[in-house]
């Protein structure tokens, strides 16, 4: 009980102070400096907060997300998603995914496979790195520039084939997302995977999760493209209008817009 508790007066104090230092940490709480890093490194990994350069920590992606959440009914069940996937999947004939922000990952939390033999198989459970994921980048499109910035504070990671994948080229992929209202990845994640994400938005039009439609890349037909985004943006509305037919909470909450209202981060 008492790391838990720790653990709560590191985001009550987070919440009173623009920014927080390991040591400034370890005094509040009168432990050890090496206790202090361990609690700021477990809400780290959560998106809780994040770390620029100078091991200066921030409030991260999740706390603000909580800020914008409607009072009820915010997140929605799988067991509402899961038919809509099904139903989206059986139409385009590929697998389909759902996922969330985890910090500077995409977690996948529901999928649908594919009834071809050569097929993407499920994700459910994994956690990729956001800015390889079309979901993810569709997701880290809704953030402003200053909460991407700051989930990347030591830069894009990744193998060799990344050498040219810099943040700098990631903000000019999630302008180009905004622009067209949905995000595609070919080969990023898997070379052999193709994808193509948007957004799904509650009935206030924050956007809580992301939804994909993934192809194998030899099958994936570039002039389909169109007919995959109209059938991701159908199910989405039909997503959205379900969650407004259950919400017990009709009027929205003040403030939040496409700059500052970020996706949901998974908890």
């Amino acid at each position: 009980m008492s790391s838990v508790d720790n653990t709560l007066r590191v985001l009550e104090l987070l919440s009173s102070r623009p920014t927080l230092r390991v040591v400034e940490v370890a005094e509040h709480l009168g432990v050890a400096r090496s206790t202090a890093h361990r609690i700021l490194a477990a809400l780290l990994a959560r998106g809780f907060v994040v770390q620029d350069a100078r091991k200066i920590y921030r409030v991260g992606p999740a706390i603000e997300q909580f800020k914008n959440q409607p009072r009820t009914g915010a997140r929605v069940s799988k067991d509402l998603i899961h038919p809509h996937l099904e139903r989206l999947a059986s139409t385009v004939g590929e697998t389909c995914h759902i996922a969330v922000l985890e910090g500077n990952g995409t977690r996948f939390i529901d999928s649908v496979e594919s009834q071809h033999v050569l097929r993407v198989g499920t994700r459910t459970g994994m956690l990729l790195p956001a800015h390889k994921t079309a979901i993810g980048v569709a997701l880290l499109a809704e953030l402003p520039l200053s909460s991407l910035r700051s989930i990347y504070p030591r830069g894009l990671t990744g193998d060799a084939r990344e050498a040219k994948q810099t943040l700098p080229t990631l903000e000019r992929k999630v302008r180009a997302v905004r622009r067209a209202g949905y995000a595609t990845n070919h080969g990023e994640s898997d070379a052999g995977i193709s994808a193509v994400a948007l957004c799904l938005r509650d009935p206030f039009d924050r956007a809580f999760a992301g939804i994909a439609v993934a192809v194998p890349t030899p099958r994936f037909d570039r002039y389909s493209l169109n007919d995959l985004v109209e059938a991701l943006s159908t199910t989405a509305a039909d997503v959205r209008a379900e969650m407004s037919e259950r919400s017990d909470d009709p009027a929205p909450l003040p403030g939040g817009d496409a700059e500052t209202t970020g996706p949901a981060v998974a908890s």
